[in-house]
């Protein structure tokens, strides 16, 4: 039998990883996949400032309000706001937030530059 053409993740059964946002539960790492990960992200007040040559990020606030700093503007959060962050982009996410973050490719990081 072949492999299945389809990929299941609990992402709150996730290990979290620290990240430069806070902590994330990283989902579809798998060595097949090249198009994108998903990423359930709880970000502290404190995240640094980063970015990222080759990846693009979608943000989906889920919980919290905050504002993310994205190239020196400041963009309010609040759930249900969704944000894409092209490569380059210098950014950052301020206040306790939970959100969904979809890198695209999938995330790597070689690919994660604090400024």
């Amino acid at each position: 039998m072949s492999s299945p053409r389809f990929a299941v993740a609990q992402l709150d059964e996730i290990p979290p990883t620290p990240c430069p946002c806070g902590q994330a539960r990283r989902a579809f790492k798998e060595d097949w996949n090249t198009l994108a990960t998903v990423h359930l992200t709880d970000i502290h007040a404190d995240s640094k400032a980063h970015y990222h040559e080759k990846m693009t990020e979608i943000y989906i606030v889920l919980e919290g309000e905050g504002h993310l700093e994205a190239d020196g503007e400041i963009i309010p959060l609040k759930p249900m706001t969704t944000v894409m962050i092209r490569p380059g982009c210098v950014h950052r996410a301020v206040g306790k937030l939970k959100i969904i973050n979809v890198p695209m490719p999938p995330f790597d990081p070689a690919d994660e530059f604090e400024v």
